[in-house]
């Protein structure tokens, strides 16, 4: 009886690991928007980190400093929303208790 539940465990984690890969390849196509200063600057990022597109609105471009801050603030928000969505995707997945290594 020992040998089927850990044949029917291994099963489901190598159903559990597929499932993850899978959702991992879609979460790369997956784009989320980093916004700084109510859309001045917005940076288009996939969950998997590749920065798409950087938006910067004309009036942002006065001062530099101000513009690289901006800029710097549009990719945090875009990082922290790829955190977001990827940890809510793949949560779904994981058995209660155990946390996702990233």
């Amino acid at each position: 009886m020992m040998k089927g539940g850990m044949g029917n465990l291994m099963k489901q984690a190598q159903q559990m690991q597929a499932n993850m890969q899978k959702a991992q390849a879609e979460l790369a196509n997956v784009e989320v928007e980093g916004i700084a200063s109510n859309g001045l600057v917005k940076v288009l990022m996939t969950c998997r980190n590749e920065v798409k597109r950087v938006s910067i609105d004309d009036s942002a471009m006065d001062d530099k400093e101000t513009l690289e801050d901006l800029i710097v603030i549009a990719l945090k928000d875009a990082t922290q929303k790829v955190e977001a969505t990827s940890s809510a995707r793949m949560s779904g997945m994981m058995p209660a208790g155990m946390k996702l290594p990233f």
